[in-house]
């Protein structure tokens, strides 16, 4: 018999929508419930809205539990088993049994001693942060929500939250009655929405992080091979970085292309498009490195772990890591303040979009 092993997302909640009356209150009390992530170095969470734990690594293997959007479980180790007609056949082994790796963000839980000042810099008090725990649900300080994703939330009574390895900017720091120290997150490239959040749950980036990686060699270029799913950096004609990746999907492919070069990055993006019912909105994309128009960019994913297969919308979805590597690596230099540059000619990193 199966056995429902988790709960779903909604019963997680207990934040309602917000009255414009309450944004003028200080929210802390509204974040009634706080998680307690498994005790495990590694962990693993669910992306999707409900999957199946599986008896074996074997997608033709029983089906033994079901696990719901935002589940938070132990990752044992990463075994190779059968998903026939696909790419990636790994499978994550949980205590309770196997679950299909892609469906699964490798996420960490690691909280933070908060600050209690922040930096000056160049674009004001504040500083860079990154999610540091498997998610973090914030509160809406303004009373009427902008981004199409946060208007979704409001209205399924579901609260809005960040996940791991998301990038966003801090620009004011708090404490409430009960010594809870709450970071004010200001979306520099969004919508406007503001929230307030718990400290704890991120950690500040620094600069030595963002350095660039051998900013003194010029002859660099990054080929995407469309047909195996894969990013190479190169120096000169030395392979000095190779990662899978995720390109665009049918209706929405990367385009091929002999030469392009990069023209902007953003330590953190707000990503949106599509129609309605269709469309996706993304808040705190980190590392984000455009090439292509005005859209087309190497970025950080937290919405899926299947690189290997084709996934995006056009863009180059890479891992948290490896999109920080192509981000650092590449011309132009991007320091921590303001974190944004653009530039125009031949300055900028080639990129090649390959077919084969």
């Amino acid at each position: 018999m199966e056995r429902d092993v988790s709960v779903s997302r909604r019963e997680f909640l207990s934040l309602g929508i917000l009255s414009a009356g309450a944004s003028l209150l200080k929210p802390w009390n509204r974040l009634r419930y706080q998680t307690d992530f498994p005790a495990w170095e590694r962990l693993g969470r669910v992306t999707e809205g409900a999957i199946r734990i599986r008896q074996r690594p074997d997608i033709n293997s029983p089906e033994i539990g079901t696990l719901y959007q935002d589940t938070v479980v132990p990752w044992l180790r990463e075994v190779v088993g059968n998903n026939q007609y696909r790419y990636n056949q790994r499978w994550v082994e949980t205590p309770d049994g196997y679950i299909w790796s892609p469906l699964l963000q490798p996420v960490e839980n690691h909280p933070n001693e908060p600050l209690t000042t922040l930096p000056s810099t160049g674009l004001g008090s504040g500083m860079w942060v990154e999610v540091s725990v498997p998610y973090v649900d914030l509160v809406l300080i303004n009373s009427e929500p902008t981004a199409p994703s946060v208007q979704n939330a409001v209205e399924s009574g579901l609260n809005y939250r960040l996940y791991y390895g998301q990038v966003i900017w801090v620009d004011q720091i708090d404490v409430d009655s009960n010594g809870q120290t709450w970071y004010r997150l200001n979306e520099r490239y969004g919508y406007g929405d503001i929230f307030w959040a718990q400290a704890g749950a991120f950690r500040p980036l620094t600069a030595e992080e963002i350095a660039p990686i051998s900013p003194d060699i010029a002859d660099k270029r990054v080929d995407v091979n469309l047909t195996r799913q894969t990013v190479s950096c190169f120096e000169g004609n030395n392979e000095v970085f190779f990662c899978r990746a995720s390109t665009g999907t049918v209706g929405t492919e990367t385009p091929p292309s002999n030469w392009h070069r990069i023209w902007r990055k953003m330590i953190s993006s707000h990503m949106s498009g599509g129609t309605t019912g269709g469309g996706w909105d993304l808040a705190g994309v980190g590392w984000t490195t455009l090439f292509i128009g005005d859209g087309i960019a190497f970025h950080s994913t937290f919405w899926h772990n299947n690189y290997g297969e084709r996934m995006s919308r056009g863009c180059v979805n890479l891992s948290q890591q490896d999109a920080r590597f192509i981000f650092r690596w590449t011309h132009p230099v991007v320091g921590y303040d303001p974190g944004d540059v653009t530039v125009s000619g031949d300055t900028g990193t080639l990129i090649r979009v390959l077919e084969e």
